[in-house]
Formats: structure tokens, C-alpha cells, sequence
């Protein structure tokens, strides 16, 4: 590291967790962020003002001036520009160190692979049902870690995935809920704050994911009500029976659901 480096890095050198060794790890760690939107949005700058090297963003949208009152990264001006371009702006003027890579599109069954090949840990930051079991049937069979985020209205939740090790998300739901069974985002609303919680939390489980230190959130489902203020874990076992990760699979290869309606996700909570 350079001295500005040392200087911008700081407070992470001086914790014995991290020190020069980690911060190394940061820079080489290669993270891909599904959805630069609600969740994305603090996901993205907090990895790269903490210094992750290789930060990866994808999303097919443009800047909505509704997008703007939870979507931190993004701003008035940026308003019909794509939310990928918008982001990358963000973050490398945060830190000129991170190389930002942008997939302007949606991931699908015959892309997300290619997408992720590379990428050491995944966030789903979706507001989608069919991305979210995309992304976690992708990753379990490839093997990659991911963080899953959701929110609605005032309740969010999140649980950090490691294949072949802890549940996934097919474990806690197997498949989709019914078309229109969740309301829509426009239709319930969430309160703007509510992504940055969780999303923070998201890219803390990436970063102590390479740095290789502390308790990740894998078999514990963390659930937060805003309202109440108040923070709940469910442990969460394997499922036996999962059509993906467990004894018998009946999902070996990958496919896009059927149902692509566009929720803030929050099943079982």
C-alpha cells in the first residue's frame, strides 16, 4: 500500500481483525452485487469505501425519480440514466482504488453463470422472486456464497448462504408463492430507511466473508421490524427434502420461474 492508501485504510489497519494482511484480502476480493436498487445501494458503497477490489454491479433498469427516496446512490440528476452507470459513478468517487465491472441487464438461467463466474461472494439484492431463486438455485450448484436480503413495508430479513455447509433459500421456501399472494412494492410501500439497515448488513457479511473472521449468518434467519425496533433470529436447519441442496435433488440444472412479478420480498415474516 501507498501512503494515502495507509491513510484511507486506517481504521481498518489499526483493528487487529483486519490489520495490513486483511485489508490485502479486501483488495483482492471480488464481489458481485445483484440489484443496484434499495439494498444494492448501501451494499455497494460501503464495499467500496472499504477498499474490495473488483466490485461488480448488475441491474437492467434506469434511475426512476420514485427509485430516489431509498436508492442512495442514486440522485436527482442521474434520473433516466442506467442505474449500473450511476452506481459505478458513486462508488469510484468514494474510492478510485475499486474497479467497478456494470451488467446492464437482468440475470437469467442462461447468464447469471457466466456473470458470477468469477466473483468470490454474491449479494441478492433483488426485488423479485424469480431472480431470488435464480440466484440461489445458481449458486448452490456452483457452489458460490451469497447474502439474501428483503424487504417490505417495514420488516426486512436476511440470511448468508454457504453451499454444501448451511441452508439455502430453497430450504426455508421451496418453491415461489402464487402470482399477486405479496403486494408489490407500489401497492405496500417500504419505508425508505429500511434497505440501508439490511444492506448493511449485507456487506458486512461480505466483507467478514473475505477477511475469513467472525460469525457469518448462515442457519439463522435475521429478521428486523422497524416499527418495534427490534431484531430476531430463527435458527434454521437443512432441509432433508430441499429440491436442491438436499438428499435427493430434483433440481439439477437451471431455469427461470414462471412467475417474474416485481415484489419487495419478505415470505414467512
Amino acid at each position: 500500500m501507498n501512503d494515502q492508501q495507509i491513510e484511507r485504510y486506517s481504521r481498518h489497519i489499526i483493528l487487529k481483525e483486519v490489520g495490513g494482511k486483511g485489508q490485502q484480502k479486501l483488495f483482492d476480493g471480488k464481489v458481485l452485487i445483484i440489484g443496484a436498487g434499495g439494498l444494492g445501494a448501501p451494499v455497494a458503497l460501503y464495499l467500496a469505501a472499504a477498499g474490495v477490489g473488483t466490485i461488480g454491479i448488475v441491474d437492467a433498469d434506469d434511475v426512476d425519480l420514485s427509485n430516489l427516496q431509498r436508492q442512495v446512490i442514486h440522485f436527482t440528476a442521474d434520473i433516466g440514466k442506467p442505474k449500473v452507470d450511476s452506481a459505478r459513478e458513486k462508488m469510484q468517487a468514494i474510492n478510485p482504488d475499486v474497479n467497478v465491472m456494470t451488467y446492464k441487464q437482468w440475470v437469467t438461467a442462461d447468464n447469471i453463470s457466466s456473470i458470477f463466474a468469477d466473483y468470490d461472494f454474491i449479494i441478492d439484492g433483488t426485488d423479485n422472486f424469480a431472480a431470488k431463486f435464480l440466484i440461489n438455485d445458481a449458486c448452490v450448484l456452483a457452489g458460490k456464497p451469497y447474502s439474501h436480503g428483503g424487504i417490505l413495508q417495514f420488516v426486512g430479513q436476511t440470511i448468508t448462504i454457504l453451499p454444501g455447509q448451511s441452508p439455502c433459500y430453497r430450504c426455508l421456501f421451496p418453491q415461489p408463492p402464487p402470482k399477486d399472494a405479496i403486494p408489490t412494492c407500489s401497492q405496500a410501500g417500504v419505508i425508505g430507511v429500511l434497505p440501508g439497515v439490511i444492506g448493511s448488513i449485507q456487506a458486512t457479511e461480505a466483507i467478514k466473508f473475505l477477511l475469513g473472521k467472525g460469525d457469518l449468518l448462515t442457519g439463522r434467519i435475521l429478521m428486523y421490524d422497524a416499527l418495534g425496533m427490534k431484531f430476531r433470529g430463527v435458527d434454521i436447519k437443512r432441509n432433508p427434502n430441499c429440491p436442491i441442496c438436499g438428499e435427493h435433488p430434483t433440481i439439477t440444472d437451471l431455469k427461470d420461474e414462471i412467475d417474474a412479478m416485481t415484489v419487495c420480498d419478505l415470505k414467512g415474516a
